[in-house]
């Protein structure tokens, strides 16, 4: 008998090994390790190899999938062989493995259920030299540093590292315990030379190094944390019982409670808004001060009590000092001021304290929102303004809903809040231009505001308490009508602000705006001097629109290049380029005005005028005040028919067809034009400034003269202008705007107006300033139209 060798199990392993997939992270050898199995292919390989040699190769997976081939698999694997198997109840295993050695995939024998392969087993490159010792070294140092800083490395791993004598086994042991990305653990499984697998290895560590590094910095930043919360509760427990002990208010909270509770008992509520407050008060004081809900009710119990619940005494003002008031600080506006006199007289008269909503209409710089600062100012009363321009939530007008820790009041309570007062003046600018989203109508949220009849109990979302707003003298003002909704217009008293003509922007820049640009540029009022022509030619040449606005910045633009001129002085005199002599003195005149704001933007002596056949003058009415419209009809020969330009809107399109309609019929009855002429011409009507849209009726009885001039080939009167809307029977029916187109008459140097018949009444409104050198001329059919501006 022949003497035998033992051999160890790892050399005599065998070239083909059926293969269980990992979903998990690859396992190296030289551990040991469970391992369940799940899949019934794998099972079916574990049965197998237990009957036979217990031998498996273990291979991960490059993308999980429930029935992996052979293609899914990793290249390099790990022979292992089972001690022990435990069967589950849901016909899965457990095994218990000891793994041998690597191997790489040479051939797939058969490519799923069950995956066999031929395999090639893998050594280790060794390099037997200092430089490997030291990493061996190095790594157990390193591992022993992160194993006593982490309680997840138990003794048995230590003993297990410590007792591994094989530098490639050690780097795998490592490796296999790092929280490491099972991508990179696979890198470190294919790598075989033992040199580079510790070298990469290391690198990890020190990166798990770093984490313990930052978690323990994090837990001893939350320790101290943890303890100055309980340090700080503990001392303001002892100084809350300390200060008990002396009768002292115990804490801030307690201090807010006490101050609330003072102001609510002052305001004696009753019914519905005692009860709420009540509430309120019971559920602040038992609250949480760290609560994000304390938050919300201290803030409500703030509004609350921030607010004038009670009335005023009665107002004091005199009548003489509002007119006063108003005199200084407006030029000209003499209905407007008459209208505000004769309310407060009747307020005055009646003794009576109850709001009012007026609605200030007119063109951008004629001076309504300083007018309702003058009115505030005549009544003795707070004032507060805010801007609906642009608005699209109604919550901007009637509050927040309590819902969140945002949440606030909308804009009447939070001025009233404001002011401190229950009868305060409140302008709200703009109203004309709110829009409407899915947040809701500001402007029929306004409906119950600025309604006599329901605000004295207006009800907003973040309050939810009823509160009497029947005090607050409401001032609106809008540049239109039109798109103010009829419901809300109804509710207020509207004034008109016409534009200014000349001589009163000439008196509002002396009085006003050339003073105020004057402190505004630094430059005192005996250094600048104007003349009654200076300052009517920069009216007529550069400010020609309804209101100041640009007026004041023509000011400003001189005043501002005269402060430079004397600071250029000042400082070439200081250089000693020049002598230093006291301020300069300006006249300015016309030849200063064109050298600082350059040539007029409308030249002196240019008006719109009709100065030959197919023209005539009309008069509009903007959102900027009044203007001058030109007509301008034209004959082509060419295929009968009207073409329309000038960018009109669609009212207007059809004032022109009637105008076309009513010109050929009086055309061939009044004036014998034949009808075969219409047959071989066409027609083109315009309005210049293209880029302008127009639109309205009122243009009629215009496009119907000019057309009328064209088929007559005749000038229409001289500095003639008109306005009416023309029927198809020739009845000049009434318009709008007449103050604001009479104001445009006068800046275009107009001698004659006609206005329909019905619009009379309206004249007595015009200032008699306005109407000056005007003749009106009022008609009620077209017939006394052409006897004016085509007479025979």
């Amino acid at each position: 008998m022949s003497e035998q060798s033992v051999v160890p199990i790892d050399q005599i392993l065998p070239n083909k090994l059926a293969l269980v997939a990992l979903m998990g992270r690859p396992i190296f050898p030289g551990i040991f390790t469970p391992i369940m199995i799940g899949n019934p292919a794998d099972v079916k390989v574990v049965d197998n190899a237990v009957a036979g040699d217990g031998l498996i190769g273990l291979v991960m997976l490059m993308n999980e999938t429930e029935t992996p081939a052979i293609g899914d698999l990793f290249k390099v694997g790990t022979a292992a062989k089972i001690v022990k198997k435990i069967n589950l109840p849901d016909g899965g295993v457990n095994i218990f493995i000891s793994t041998l050695k690597r191997f790489k995939i040479k051939k797939s024998l058969n490519p799923s259920n069950p995956i066999v392969a031929a395999v090639e087993y893998l050594e280790d490159e060794e390099d037997d030299t200092s430089e490997v010792k030291a990493l061996t070294r190095a790594l157990i140092s390193e591992m022993k540093q992160i194993s006593e800083n982490n309680p997840l490395f138990s003794e048995e791993m230590r003993l297990n590292m410590i007792n591994i004598d094989h530098p490639g086994k050690i780097a795998d042991f490592i490796a296999s315990i790092l929280n490491i990305d099972k991508g990179e653990q696979q890198k470190i499984l294919e790598v075989l030379n033992v040199r580079k697998r510790m070298e990469q290895v290391l690198v990890f560590i020190k990166k798990e190094q770093e984490l313990l590094r930052i978690q323990k910095k994090i837990q001893k930043e939350i320790n101290e944390k943890i303890e100055k919360s309980q340090r700080d509760y503990f001392l303001k427990e002892e100084l809350k019982a300390i200060k008990t002990e002396l009768g002292m208010t115990t804490d801030a909270k307690s201090s807010e409670y006490q101050r609330f509770k003072e102001k609510i008992d002052a305001f004696k509520f009753e019914g519905e808004i005692k009860d709420a407050v009540e509430q309120e008060m019971e559920k602040f004081s038992l609250m949480d001060p760290n609560s994000a809900e304390f938050t919300v009710t201290r803030n409500y119990l703030d509004v609350i009590v921030n607010l004038p619940w009670n009335g005023g005494g009665p107002e004091q003002f005199d009548l003489r000092n509002a007119k006063d008031i108003l005199e200084a600080d407006h030029y000209g506006l003499k209905d407007v001021k008459t209208r505000i006199v004769e309310y407060l007289a009747v307020r005055k008269l009646r003794k009576d304290t109850a709001g009012s909503i007026v609605c200030l209409v007119g063109p951008p710089g004629v001076g309504k929102t300083s007018l309702g600062k003058s009115i505030a100012r005549s009544l003795g009363k707070q004032f507060f303004r805010f801007s609906v321009g642009g608005m699209r939530d109604e919550a901007e007008i009637k509050g927040h809903r309590r819902t969140y820790i945002g949440a606030m009041p909308g804009k009447i309570i939070q001025g009233l809040k404001i002011v401190k007062t229950k009868a305060p003046v409140f302008m709200i600018d703009e109203i004309d231009k709110m829009g409407v989203s899915f947040q809701g109508d500001p402007a029929s949220a306004l409906l119950e505001v600025l309604d006599p009849e329901q605000n004295n109990s207006f009800r907003d979302h973040y309050l939810d308490l009823p509160f009497d707003i029947s005090h607050i003298f409401f001032i609106v003002t809008a540049n239109t009508l039109d798109t103010i909704p009829p419901p809300l217009l109804d509710r207020m008293e509207i004034i008109q602000l016409p534009g200014y003509i000349d001589q009163e922007k000439v008196e509002i820049a002396k009085r006003y705006l050339v003073p105020k640009s004057l402190e505004k540029t630094g430059l005192k009022k005996n250094q600048v001097k104007y003349s009654q022509q200076s300052l009517l030619h920069i009216a007529n040449g550069y400010a020609r629109e309804a209101g100041v606005r640009n007026f004041e910045k023509n000011l400003d633009k001189i005043h501002r290049k005269l402060a430079k001129q004397i600071v250029e002085h000042e400082e070439a005199a200081d250089r000693g380029e020049g002598e230093k002599e006291r301020r300069e003195k300006f006249v300015i005149d016309k030849k200063i005005i064109e050298k600082h704001l350059g040539k007029p933007l409308f030249p002196e002596g240019q008006v719109k005028k009709a100065d030959r056949p197919g023209m005539s003058v009309g008069l509009a009415w903007t959102n900027m005040g009044g203007d001058t419209l030109v007509i301008e009809a034209a004959s082509v020969p060419g295929k009968e028919g009207l073409t329309l330009t000038g960018k009109m809107g669609d009212i207007m399109k059809e004032s022109a067809t009637i105008a076309m309609t009513l010109a050929r019929k009086l055309g061939a009855e009044r004036y014998g034009i034949d009808a075969a002429w219409f047959e071989k011409n066409h027609i083109h009507l315009h309005i210049p400034e293209g880029a302008t849209p127009k639109d309205g009726p009122s243009a009629g009885i215009t496009m119907a003269t000019a057309l009328l001039s064209l088929f007559r080939n005749k000038v229409i009167t001289d500095r003639m202008v008109m306005t009416g809307e023309l029927s198809l029977t020739g009845q000049v029916l009434p318009i709008g705007g007449l103050k604001e187109k009479t104001v445009a008459a006068q800046r275009n140097k107009a001698k004659h107006i006609i206005i329909p018949r019905q619009n009379l009444r309206d004249l007595d409104e015009i200032p008699d300033h306005v109407k000056k050198g005007l003749e009106f001329h009022p008609v009620e059919r077209f017939d006394e139209v052409l006897a004016l501006a085509l007479p025979d």
